[in-house]
């Protein structure tokens, strides 16, 4: 199966051929760097590193570009705030940004462009749209003039004169159109600025994405991505300032993910209604948080709430705990002569199948839902087995080698399932541990002591054991390699 996409363009999944075969040129909308990034940042940091590890992996030569936002009256006003220079706060928030996606294992981009480092590549495409009459100056601000742009809302679909209609209450009378947007902004008091052809000013935001896009990508690329959120306007002006500078197609295929929800409610800062990556990683690991964003469809929206995360982790747990089994068969001599478990048939034909459905499920438009899906319904016969004691067969390796190397290539398209599963688990008991009111080493002496009681037959205080255990959320798992412990998830 070919890779299809959905491209908000069209409204329609589109098998995707890039302008240049084997080659693929990916720009991204990044962060606007004056504070600290929330869930719905990492939703979408997230979603297009598993575009690109997943373009890569199909073979193509991927060209990713996320720019920093640098300049932008958000950041204007926390330096006037703080009494700082803007310099100052784009910097700082540029590095917690960068350690936040570092900490949910992001692949870096192939370029990560500052807008400020690009104002003459910004005042070129202006003064373009000034001289083939797609802009206008009045005093030291520079307007698209969206009448000159037939297309304009061929991205989001919104009506025009309906728009003009609402735009009235809120005009400002220098301009041709209430819907005309700024290209540069004439300076302020007090704000940072650079010399340009109509004064001393700064670039609007719409701008800066074509400047930075164009000067790496060209005037024509393959994909342009970032949050359903900026759809309209950042988007739609997007298209209509660099189809006017450029006269061709801007861009082809155009990927939205979807909002992370609070009851119901996009998660932004605007409502108040955030938690920011750093109030997450506090509670849940980085890898649980990836998990539970790959758990839906990029475009879907996504509920955010502790409850959901829980199930994410244990989720989460539940393969790892699969391929810490995995690693121990392995590891473990085969038996002469060990008869093949009844599922090993069953196995064999899963591994098999596993990589061929991860990329078909992938190649329709990304579906790491349904990617995940394959993945657990594998790992469910693995279970079945490891119980089944199958790895002694020594028939039977070349099945569990395949499927290690096979959850290996499908982990780092997703970013998950990285670290070694036996040191995973462990760090998630620990974590889980600090927090009972019983201790490690009682566990254990509790654990030795429930093992001479079965040895002896005194299985009243075996079950007692293990009951007080699981009253302090402690659930014992025994195995033919001995019993081992975690913590109940709720």
């Amino acid at each position: 199966m070919a890779l299809r996409l959905y491209n908000t363009l069209t409204g329609e999944k589109e098998l995707f051929v890039p302008r240049v075969p084997g080659k693929v040129g990916m720009y991204v909308c990044g962060v606007t760097v004056y504070d600290l990034c929330h869930v719905g940042h990492a939703r979408a940091g997230i979603v297009f590193d598993m575009i690109y590890r997943y373009l890569r992996f199909a073979g193509y030569d991927v060209t990713y570009v996320r720019n920093y936002t640098d300049i932008d009256d958000k950041i204007i006003n926390r330096a006037n705030q703080e009494g700082t220079d803007y310099r100052t706060i784009a910097n700082r928030y540029i590095a917690t940004f960068d350690e936040d996606m570092d900490r949910l294992g992001m692949l870096r981009p192939t370029l990560e462009p500052k807008a400020t480092d690009h104002i003459d590549d910004i005042i070129t495409i202006i003064q373009r749209l000034v001289d083939n009459g797609h802009a206008y100056a009045v005093d030291s601000d520079v307007y698209f003039a969206v009448a000159t742009f037939n297309e304009y809302l061929k991205l989001s679909k919104r009506n025009l004169e309906e728009m003009q209609a609402g735009a009235r209450v809120d005009i400002d009378e220098r301009k041709r159109s209430p819907m005309d947007f700024a290209l540069w902004k004439g300076s302020k008091p007090g704000e940072p600025w650079w010399e340009s052809p109509w004064g001393k000013g700064r670039p609007g935001w719409h701008i800066e994405c074509s400047a930075m896009s164009m000067r790496f990508l060209g005037p024509s690329f393959d994909i342009h991505g970032g949050g359903k959120d900026l759809v309209f306007p950042h988007h739609e002006n997007e298209i209509a300032q660099s189809e006017c500078a450029n006269g061709c197609q801007f861009v082809k295929y155009w990927l939205h993910n979807g909002f992370v929800n609070i009851n119901s409610e996009k998660m932004s800062k605007s409502l108040g209604n955030f938690f920011t990556i750093r109030d997450v990683l506090q509670l849940f690991d980085p890898e649980t948080l990836r998990f539970f964003i790959l758990q839906a469809h990029y475009r879907s929206p996504l509920d955010y709430s502790d409850q959901n995360l829980r199930e994410a982790r244990a989720g989460l747990s539940r393969i790892y705990e699969a391929l810490a089994g995995l690693e121990q068969a392995c590891a473990q001599p085969a038996v002469p002569g060990a008869p093949a478990a009844p599922s090993a048939t069953e196995l064999h034909q899963k591994t098999e199948n596993l990589l061929p459905r991860f990329r078909e499920a992938m190649d329709d438009d990304f579906n790491t839902a349904q990617a995940l899906g394959i993945l657990f319904d594998t790992v469910r016969t693995l279970n079945r087995f490891l119980a089944e004691d199958g790895s002694a067969d020594a028939g039977s390796r070349p099945i569990l080698e395949e499927l290690r190397r096979t959850v290996a290539a499908i982990g780092s398209v997703l970013g998950i399932f990285l670290n070694k599963p036996a040191d995973w688990l462990a760090a998630r008991e620990t974590e889980k541990a600090r927090q009972l009111q019983i201790s490690e080493q009682e566990i254990q002496t509790l654990i030795v002591e429930r093992a001479e009681a079965r040895k002896s037959k005194n299985f009243a205080r075996s079950d007692e054991i293990r009951d007080y255990l699981l009253a302090h959320d402690i659930q014992l798992v025994d195995s033919p390699q001995g019993t081992s412990w975690k913590v109940k998830d709720h």
